[in-house]
């Protein structure tokens, strides 16, 4: 692809939101001032990066500490076709804990059934804590601001509508703008900078950045033995059913998984345990739900299948 990495900074007054936005074939990759996140799929290794990627970190910006860390997933469909250390995700903590000793591993979901696998490291802020302590000698404590507000959303989707894949694919649409008009796409968040790509013959990517700073990532595996579409955002609010809304229309998923992570600071925070009155959500039943508290953020996961099922 000729146009492997997007550029976007917007400037609003004295705040300037900075985003490097990469597309690498099966991957998207998101940096900013102080996060790295990197979306794949298929049979790409995303651990494998992990010890340059700490090494280019320590080289190039001058961090050495590692302040939060995910890694998550949902269950292969065919875990067999994974390369090692993605296999299996006893492997995937082991490589993991190699490199962090405090790290925590989780399960939530059903096992013999659809679930997510998450590997989570927070250290409470003891980097932040350190540099504030530096500040409080130097400046007042009013001066200082309080860790930003931070949120996520994810929505796993699979055992898709045939007919809406069908448009993420060159015989039905000429190049990828025509697929996000024609899927509505650019409807989910509307005001998005969109890059998008659309794979021969088939598949999709694209990723969205705000004036705001916010992004959205999609990616999507048409194929029907095994459709499947993520969608993840960062961006804030206090209730995210009309957001979870659009996004299923859009893609008419047989199942879907949502995950929300906030913190403390987040607008998004109060509403975490939203899910839990949301029993329906359109034509999709709540078949499980789970909360977990963690030092710096709390998560919600829940798992929708459409009626009947």
């Amino acid at each position: 692809r000729d146009k492997e990495k997007i550029f976007f900074m917007y400037h609003f007054g004295d705040q300037i939101c900075l985003f490097y936005l990469f597309f690498f074939s099966e991957s998207s990759m998101f940096v900013s001032r102080r996060r790295w996140i990197l979306k794949t799929c298929g049979t790409t290794t995303p651990l494998q990066c992990l010890e340059p990627l700490l090494e280019m970190a320590e080289k190039i910006a001058g961090y050495t500490d590692v302040e939060e860390l995910f890694y998550s997933r949902k269950n292969y469909k065919r875990p067999e076709l994974q390369v090692s250390p993605h296999r299996a995700f006893d492997e995937e903590v082991a490589l993991l804990d190699s490199f962090f000793d405090d790290g925590r591993a989780y399960c939530l979901g059903s096992v013999n059934r659809d679930c997510w696998f998450l590997y989570t490291l927070s250290r409470g802020g003891e980097a932040l804590q350190r540099h504030f302590g530096t500040l409080i000698q130097q400046r007042p404590v009013a001066a200082i601001a309080p860790p930003d507000p931070d949120q996520t959303i994810e929505i796993l989707m699979t055992e898709m509508d045939p007919q809406v894949m069908a448009i993420f694919t060159k015989e039905d649409s000429m190049n990828a703008k025509e697929a996000t008009e024609k899927s509505g796409i650019q409807n989910i968040l509307p005001g998005m900078k969109i890059d998008d790509y659309l794979f021969a013959p088939c598949g999709y990517s694209m990723n969205g950045i705000s004036k705001n700073g916010y992004y959205m990532t999609i990616h999507i595996t048409p194929e029907r033995e095994f459709s499947y579409v993520s969608f993840e955002s960062n961006v804030a609010a206090t209730n995210y059913g009309d957001l979870i809304a659009r996004v299923i229309e859009t893609f008419q998923p047989g199942k879907f998984i949502v995950t929300l992570f906030a913190n403390k600071s987040s607008p998004a925070f109060a509403a975490a345990r939203e899910l839990d009155r949301a029993e329906e959500i359109g034509e999709w039943q709540r078949r499980d739900i789970q909360y977990c508290r963690f030092q710096s953020y709390d998560l919600t996961y829940a798992q929708y299948c459409k009626f009947p099922s």
